[in-house]
């Protein structure tokens, strides 16, 4: 094992120069630097001591906020695991036509901005629901059954199907086989779906936002709002930093309840069961049935709404999508056709900056080995840090003379480019590391230098790798709301800052605009979810580690 691992790290006879490797990582380390280090230790640095943190811990709603905050992520958590238990064993066991298609479906929703899925709940549930815990609840299941699903059911189609017949052979009934047998061996995947999921509903803004009303905000939505509504930067960094801590303390238990509850399997997939008799096959049509249904209908509820205003099935939403009045007098004060023209060049910018400093960090880690961890780490702690914190430490740090940037809109699309460079990392990062250190040794052999090797058999393997990366990355931006609902102004909304926006006007003009904003959005979202696999598909699987 210890000769395995030698030879793993050590580096290629023909390995990139040193210089080469110093010019690879000295964009990602700057960008890293401007963009994220130097606006949290800012944040912490002006705002954070004795007294901001009294103050803004004495504030009255604050016990009521952490509370509403916490409980509510624990049993979005325990449903989205209850719910996503029966569509994870469909989807892990067995064998059956339209399963392709049922697992691309129950993935969507996760890959969906946030308040996307807060306008289709908004459109789907009663108006009476709409405001309370419950609707936040069900659109948290909703968004987060899919972590559940590829999780859990990536392991139960690892676990040895003979185990439950001969538990069933001595005389076991399907509940002791299922407490004794098959729940010991999910322990593990359990444990890592829960915790991300706790960790996505925990920090929840966009969802919580739309459907929590003013009423039942979380830790997430005071930090925006006590920064934009109350004007209170100082209590809003306090409580970011508390967020902070929470979450590293919930990370470092995770890490820990991960490790005791590892199970060790074979790496090869089982082979799953086709239904034989008509049971199965009924009660594996009416699952399939009974789970898209479940995750289509908000989806279709949106899309019809979008073209109901007042009761009536109209097209107006769409065709006055421009327009900025209700009627003379009266605006909407949201330009919605703009947003799209600014969600587009953000998502644009950000893409290619999100690309090019993905790209430059992957080819820095892989040739630089042991001292590229630093490099993975320090670019993964942006997905650890909530998009309201990142937007609130930039708002802070670049608003004073030579770095005034606050009303620079290329400032938004760095914004997303931050959040989104580490996907892009996680797609590029597999495909360099999965090439044999003898590939190098070999251009070596046949006369190439250094670099030219490299610039051949690393870079030249990367133009599937940059397309999805790209996919994702635009998905990213096109909808962020975290960090832009701080960093853009009034006048200049995104899309996803749009549809916020409209959904808190009253009527049903701004109400039914909304939705039509974010039924585009959910087909772009879609749109480049299937790119991301198709080319995942070509490549066999390629990506999928990412």
């Amino acid at each position: 094992m210890d000769a395995d691992r030698a030879a793993l790290s050590r580096p290629a006879v023909n390995a990139p120069p040193r210089s080469l490797r110093i010019a690879l990582a000295a964009v990602p380390v700057a960008f890293l630097a401007l963009f994220y280090v130097w606006p949290l230790t800012t944040l912490l640095g002006r705002f954070l001591n004795v007294d901001a943190v009294v103050d803004a811990l004495n504030r009255p709603g604050l016990a009521r906020t952490a509370w509403f905050t916490l409980w509510q992520a624990l049993v979005s958590t325990a449903l989205t695991l209850a719910l996503g238990l029966a569509p994870a064993f469909l989807l892990g066991r067995w064998e059956f036509r339209g399963r392709r298609v049922l697992r691309a479906l129950v993935t969507v929703p996760f890959l969906l901005p946030t308040v996307v899925v807060g306008a289709a709940f908004v459109s789907l549930l009663p108006d009476a629901l709409v405001g309370t815990p419950t609707a936040v609840i069900a659109a948290h299941v909703f968004f987060n059954i899919a972590v559940v699903v590829r999780v859990v059911g990536a392991l139960w189609e690892r676990l040895p199907p003979d185990l439950d017949a001969a538990a069933r052979t001595l005389g076991a009934p399907p509940v002791q086989v299922w407490r004794q047998v098959t729940l010991p061996l999910l322990r593990p995947a359990l444990v890592s779906s829960s915790i991300v999921v706790f960790l996505f509903t925990f920090t929840s803004f966009g969802a919580v936002q739309i459907l929590g009303g003013s009423e039942h905000p979380t830790i997430e939505v005071e930090v925006a709002r006590r920064a934009l509504q109350l004007g209170d930067v100082s209590g809003s960094a306090v409580l970011a930093v508390l967020q902070l801590v929470v979450l590293g303390a919930v990370i470092a238990i995770a890490a820990r309840l991960q490790r005791r509850a590892r199970v060790p399997l074979a790496r090869d997939v089982a082979p799953r069961r086709r239904p034989v008799t008509r049971r199965q096959r009924l009660a594996l049509a009416g699952g399939t049935l009974l789970t898209a249904a479940v995750v289509a209908a908000p989806l279709v509820a949106l899309a019809l709404s979008s073209f109901r205003i007042g009761g009536h099935w109209t097209f107006a939403a769409w065709t006055d999508l421009g327009e900025t009045e209700i009627r003379p007098g009266l605006g909407l004060g949201v330009d919605a056709a703009g947003s799209i023209l600014r969600s587009l060049r953000a998502a644009a910018l950000a893409t290619a900056a999100s690309v090019v400093v993905g790209a430059l960090a992957s080819s820095a880690i892989a040739v630089a080995r042991q001292h590229g961890r630093l490099l993975d780490i320090g670019l993964m702690l942006p997905l650890a840090t909530s998009g309201v914190t990142i937007g609130l430490g930039m708002l802070i740090t670049f608003d004073r003379a030579p770095v005034d940037w606050r009303g620079e809109p290329w400032l938004v699309a760095l914004g997303h480019a931050l959040v989104a460079a580490p996907f892009v990392v996680r797609t590029i990062l597999p495909v360099l590391t999965a090439r044999p250190a003898e590939w190098l040794d070999a251009a070596a052999t046949l006369g190439a230098t250094p670099s030219r090797a490299w610039w051949e058999i690393d870079v030249a393997r990367l133009r599937r790798p940059l397309v999805v990366a790209a996919a994702f990355a635009a998905a990213i931006s096109l909808g962020e709301f975290g960090a832009t609902t701080l960093l853009s102004r009034s006048g200049r909304e995104t899309v996803p800052v749009a549809i916020a926006r409209l959904l808190g006007r009253a009527g049903d003009i701004p109400r039914a605009q909304a939705f039509v904003l974010a039924t585009m959005l959910a087909v772009v979202t879609t749109a480049l979810i299937l790119v991301v696999d198709s080319f995942d598909r070509e490549s066999g699987g390629e990506h999928a580690s990412a």
